[in-house]
């Protein structure tokens, strides 16, 4: 009998919560609702979910102060769900590590395809165990100090792994796949957040800053930014 993926619906509208619960579990998951942010972090924590549904507009803990929180120790694929629609409400969720974020009102089926589709994409790697074994099967590209491998979701930089969500390694993977290639803000977010993907621009930013801060230029290779167009996987000749 297989496992059940567990979803931590956390919500403070217990109604659109069990709601949400009802969706999930006719689609073999299992759910537990959380109604506060403080309750969120300790179902976290015990419930160990394979995501968070995760409202924005909580009580005593708002749902940004909970994915910093969770953010800390944890990877989890995190969806945010906000009646809010600006720019700088999903810009600043995506920045904080969420994984994809839903406007309410939002359809039962687009949420249910929403989650499957971030779980299909998420395979945690082992961060505790650092090797200078690469892992050279599968869908991977490989540069000096650098393997992505797009198999089992995995990027070995200078010989140890960095933890990566799924759409920062996809992003960094198909970039690395073409080298010198330049491809516009508008194309990167087509191919890997796909044309039914609600969002701007600014998102493909946001992963590209985020690759940044943990992929430094390397002498044989950088991710570059081509001014007024996009961006590229630069491979340098010496």
């Amino acid at each position: 009998m297989a496992v059940k993926q567990k979803i931590l619906i956390v919500d403070d509208d217990i109604n659109i919560a069990e709601l949400i619960s009802l969706y999930l579990v006719k689609e073999c998951f299992d759910t537990q609702i959380a109604a506060d942010g403080e309750e969120a972090i300790q179902k976290f924590k015990e419930y160990n979910p394979n995501l968070i549904l995760l409202d924005l507009m909580l009580p005593s803990m708002d749902g940004y102060d909970v994915c910093r929180e969770i953010r800390k120790t944890s990877k989890v694929p995190i969806i945010m769900l906000s009646a809010k629609g600006e720019v700088f409400d999903k810009v600043l969720g995506l920045e904080l590590g969420a994984d994809d974020y839903m406007i309410k009102p939002f359809d039962s089926k687009e949420l249910v395809a929403r989650v499957k589709a971030v779980l299909r994409r998420f395979t945690p790697t082992l961060t505790q165990k650092e090797t200078t074994e690469p892992e050279e099967t599968g869908e991977f590209v490989s540069y000096p100090d650098l393997i992505i491998n797009q198999t089992n979701y995995s990027v070995l930089y200078y010989g140890k792994t960095i933890e990566m969500p799924p759409k920062e390694l996809e992003l960094f993977y198909f970039l690395a796949s073409h080298p010198n290639q330049v491809f516009t803000r508008e194309q990167l977010l087509d191919h890997i957040w796909g044309y039914e993907y609600i969002g701007d621009t600014r998102t493909v930013d946001v992963h590209i800053k985020r690759l940044r801060e943990k992929i430094k230029d390397h002498v044989s290779w950088k991710l570059s930014t081509v001014w007024a167009i996009g961006y590229k996987f630069e491979v340098i000749k010496r």
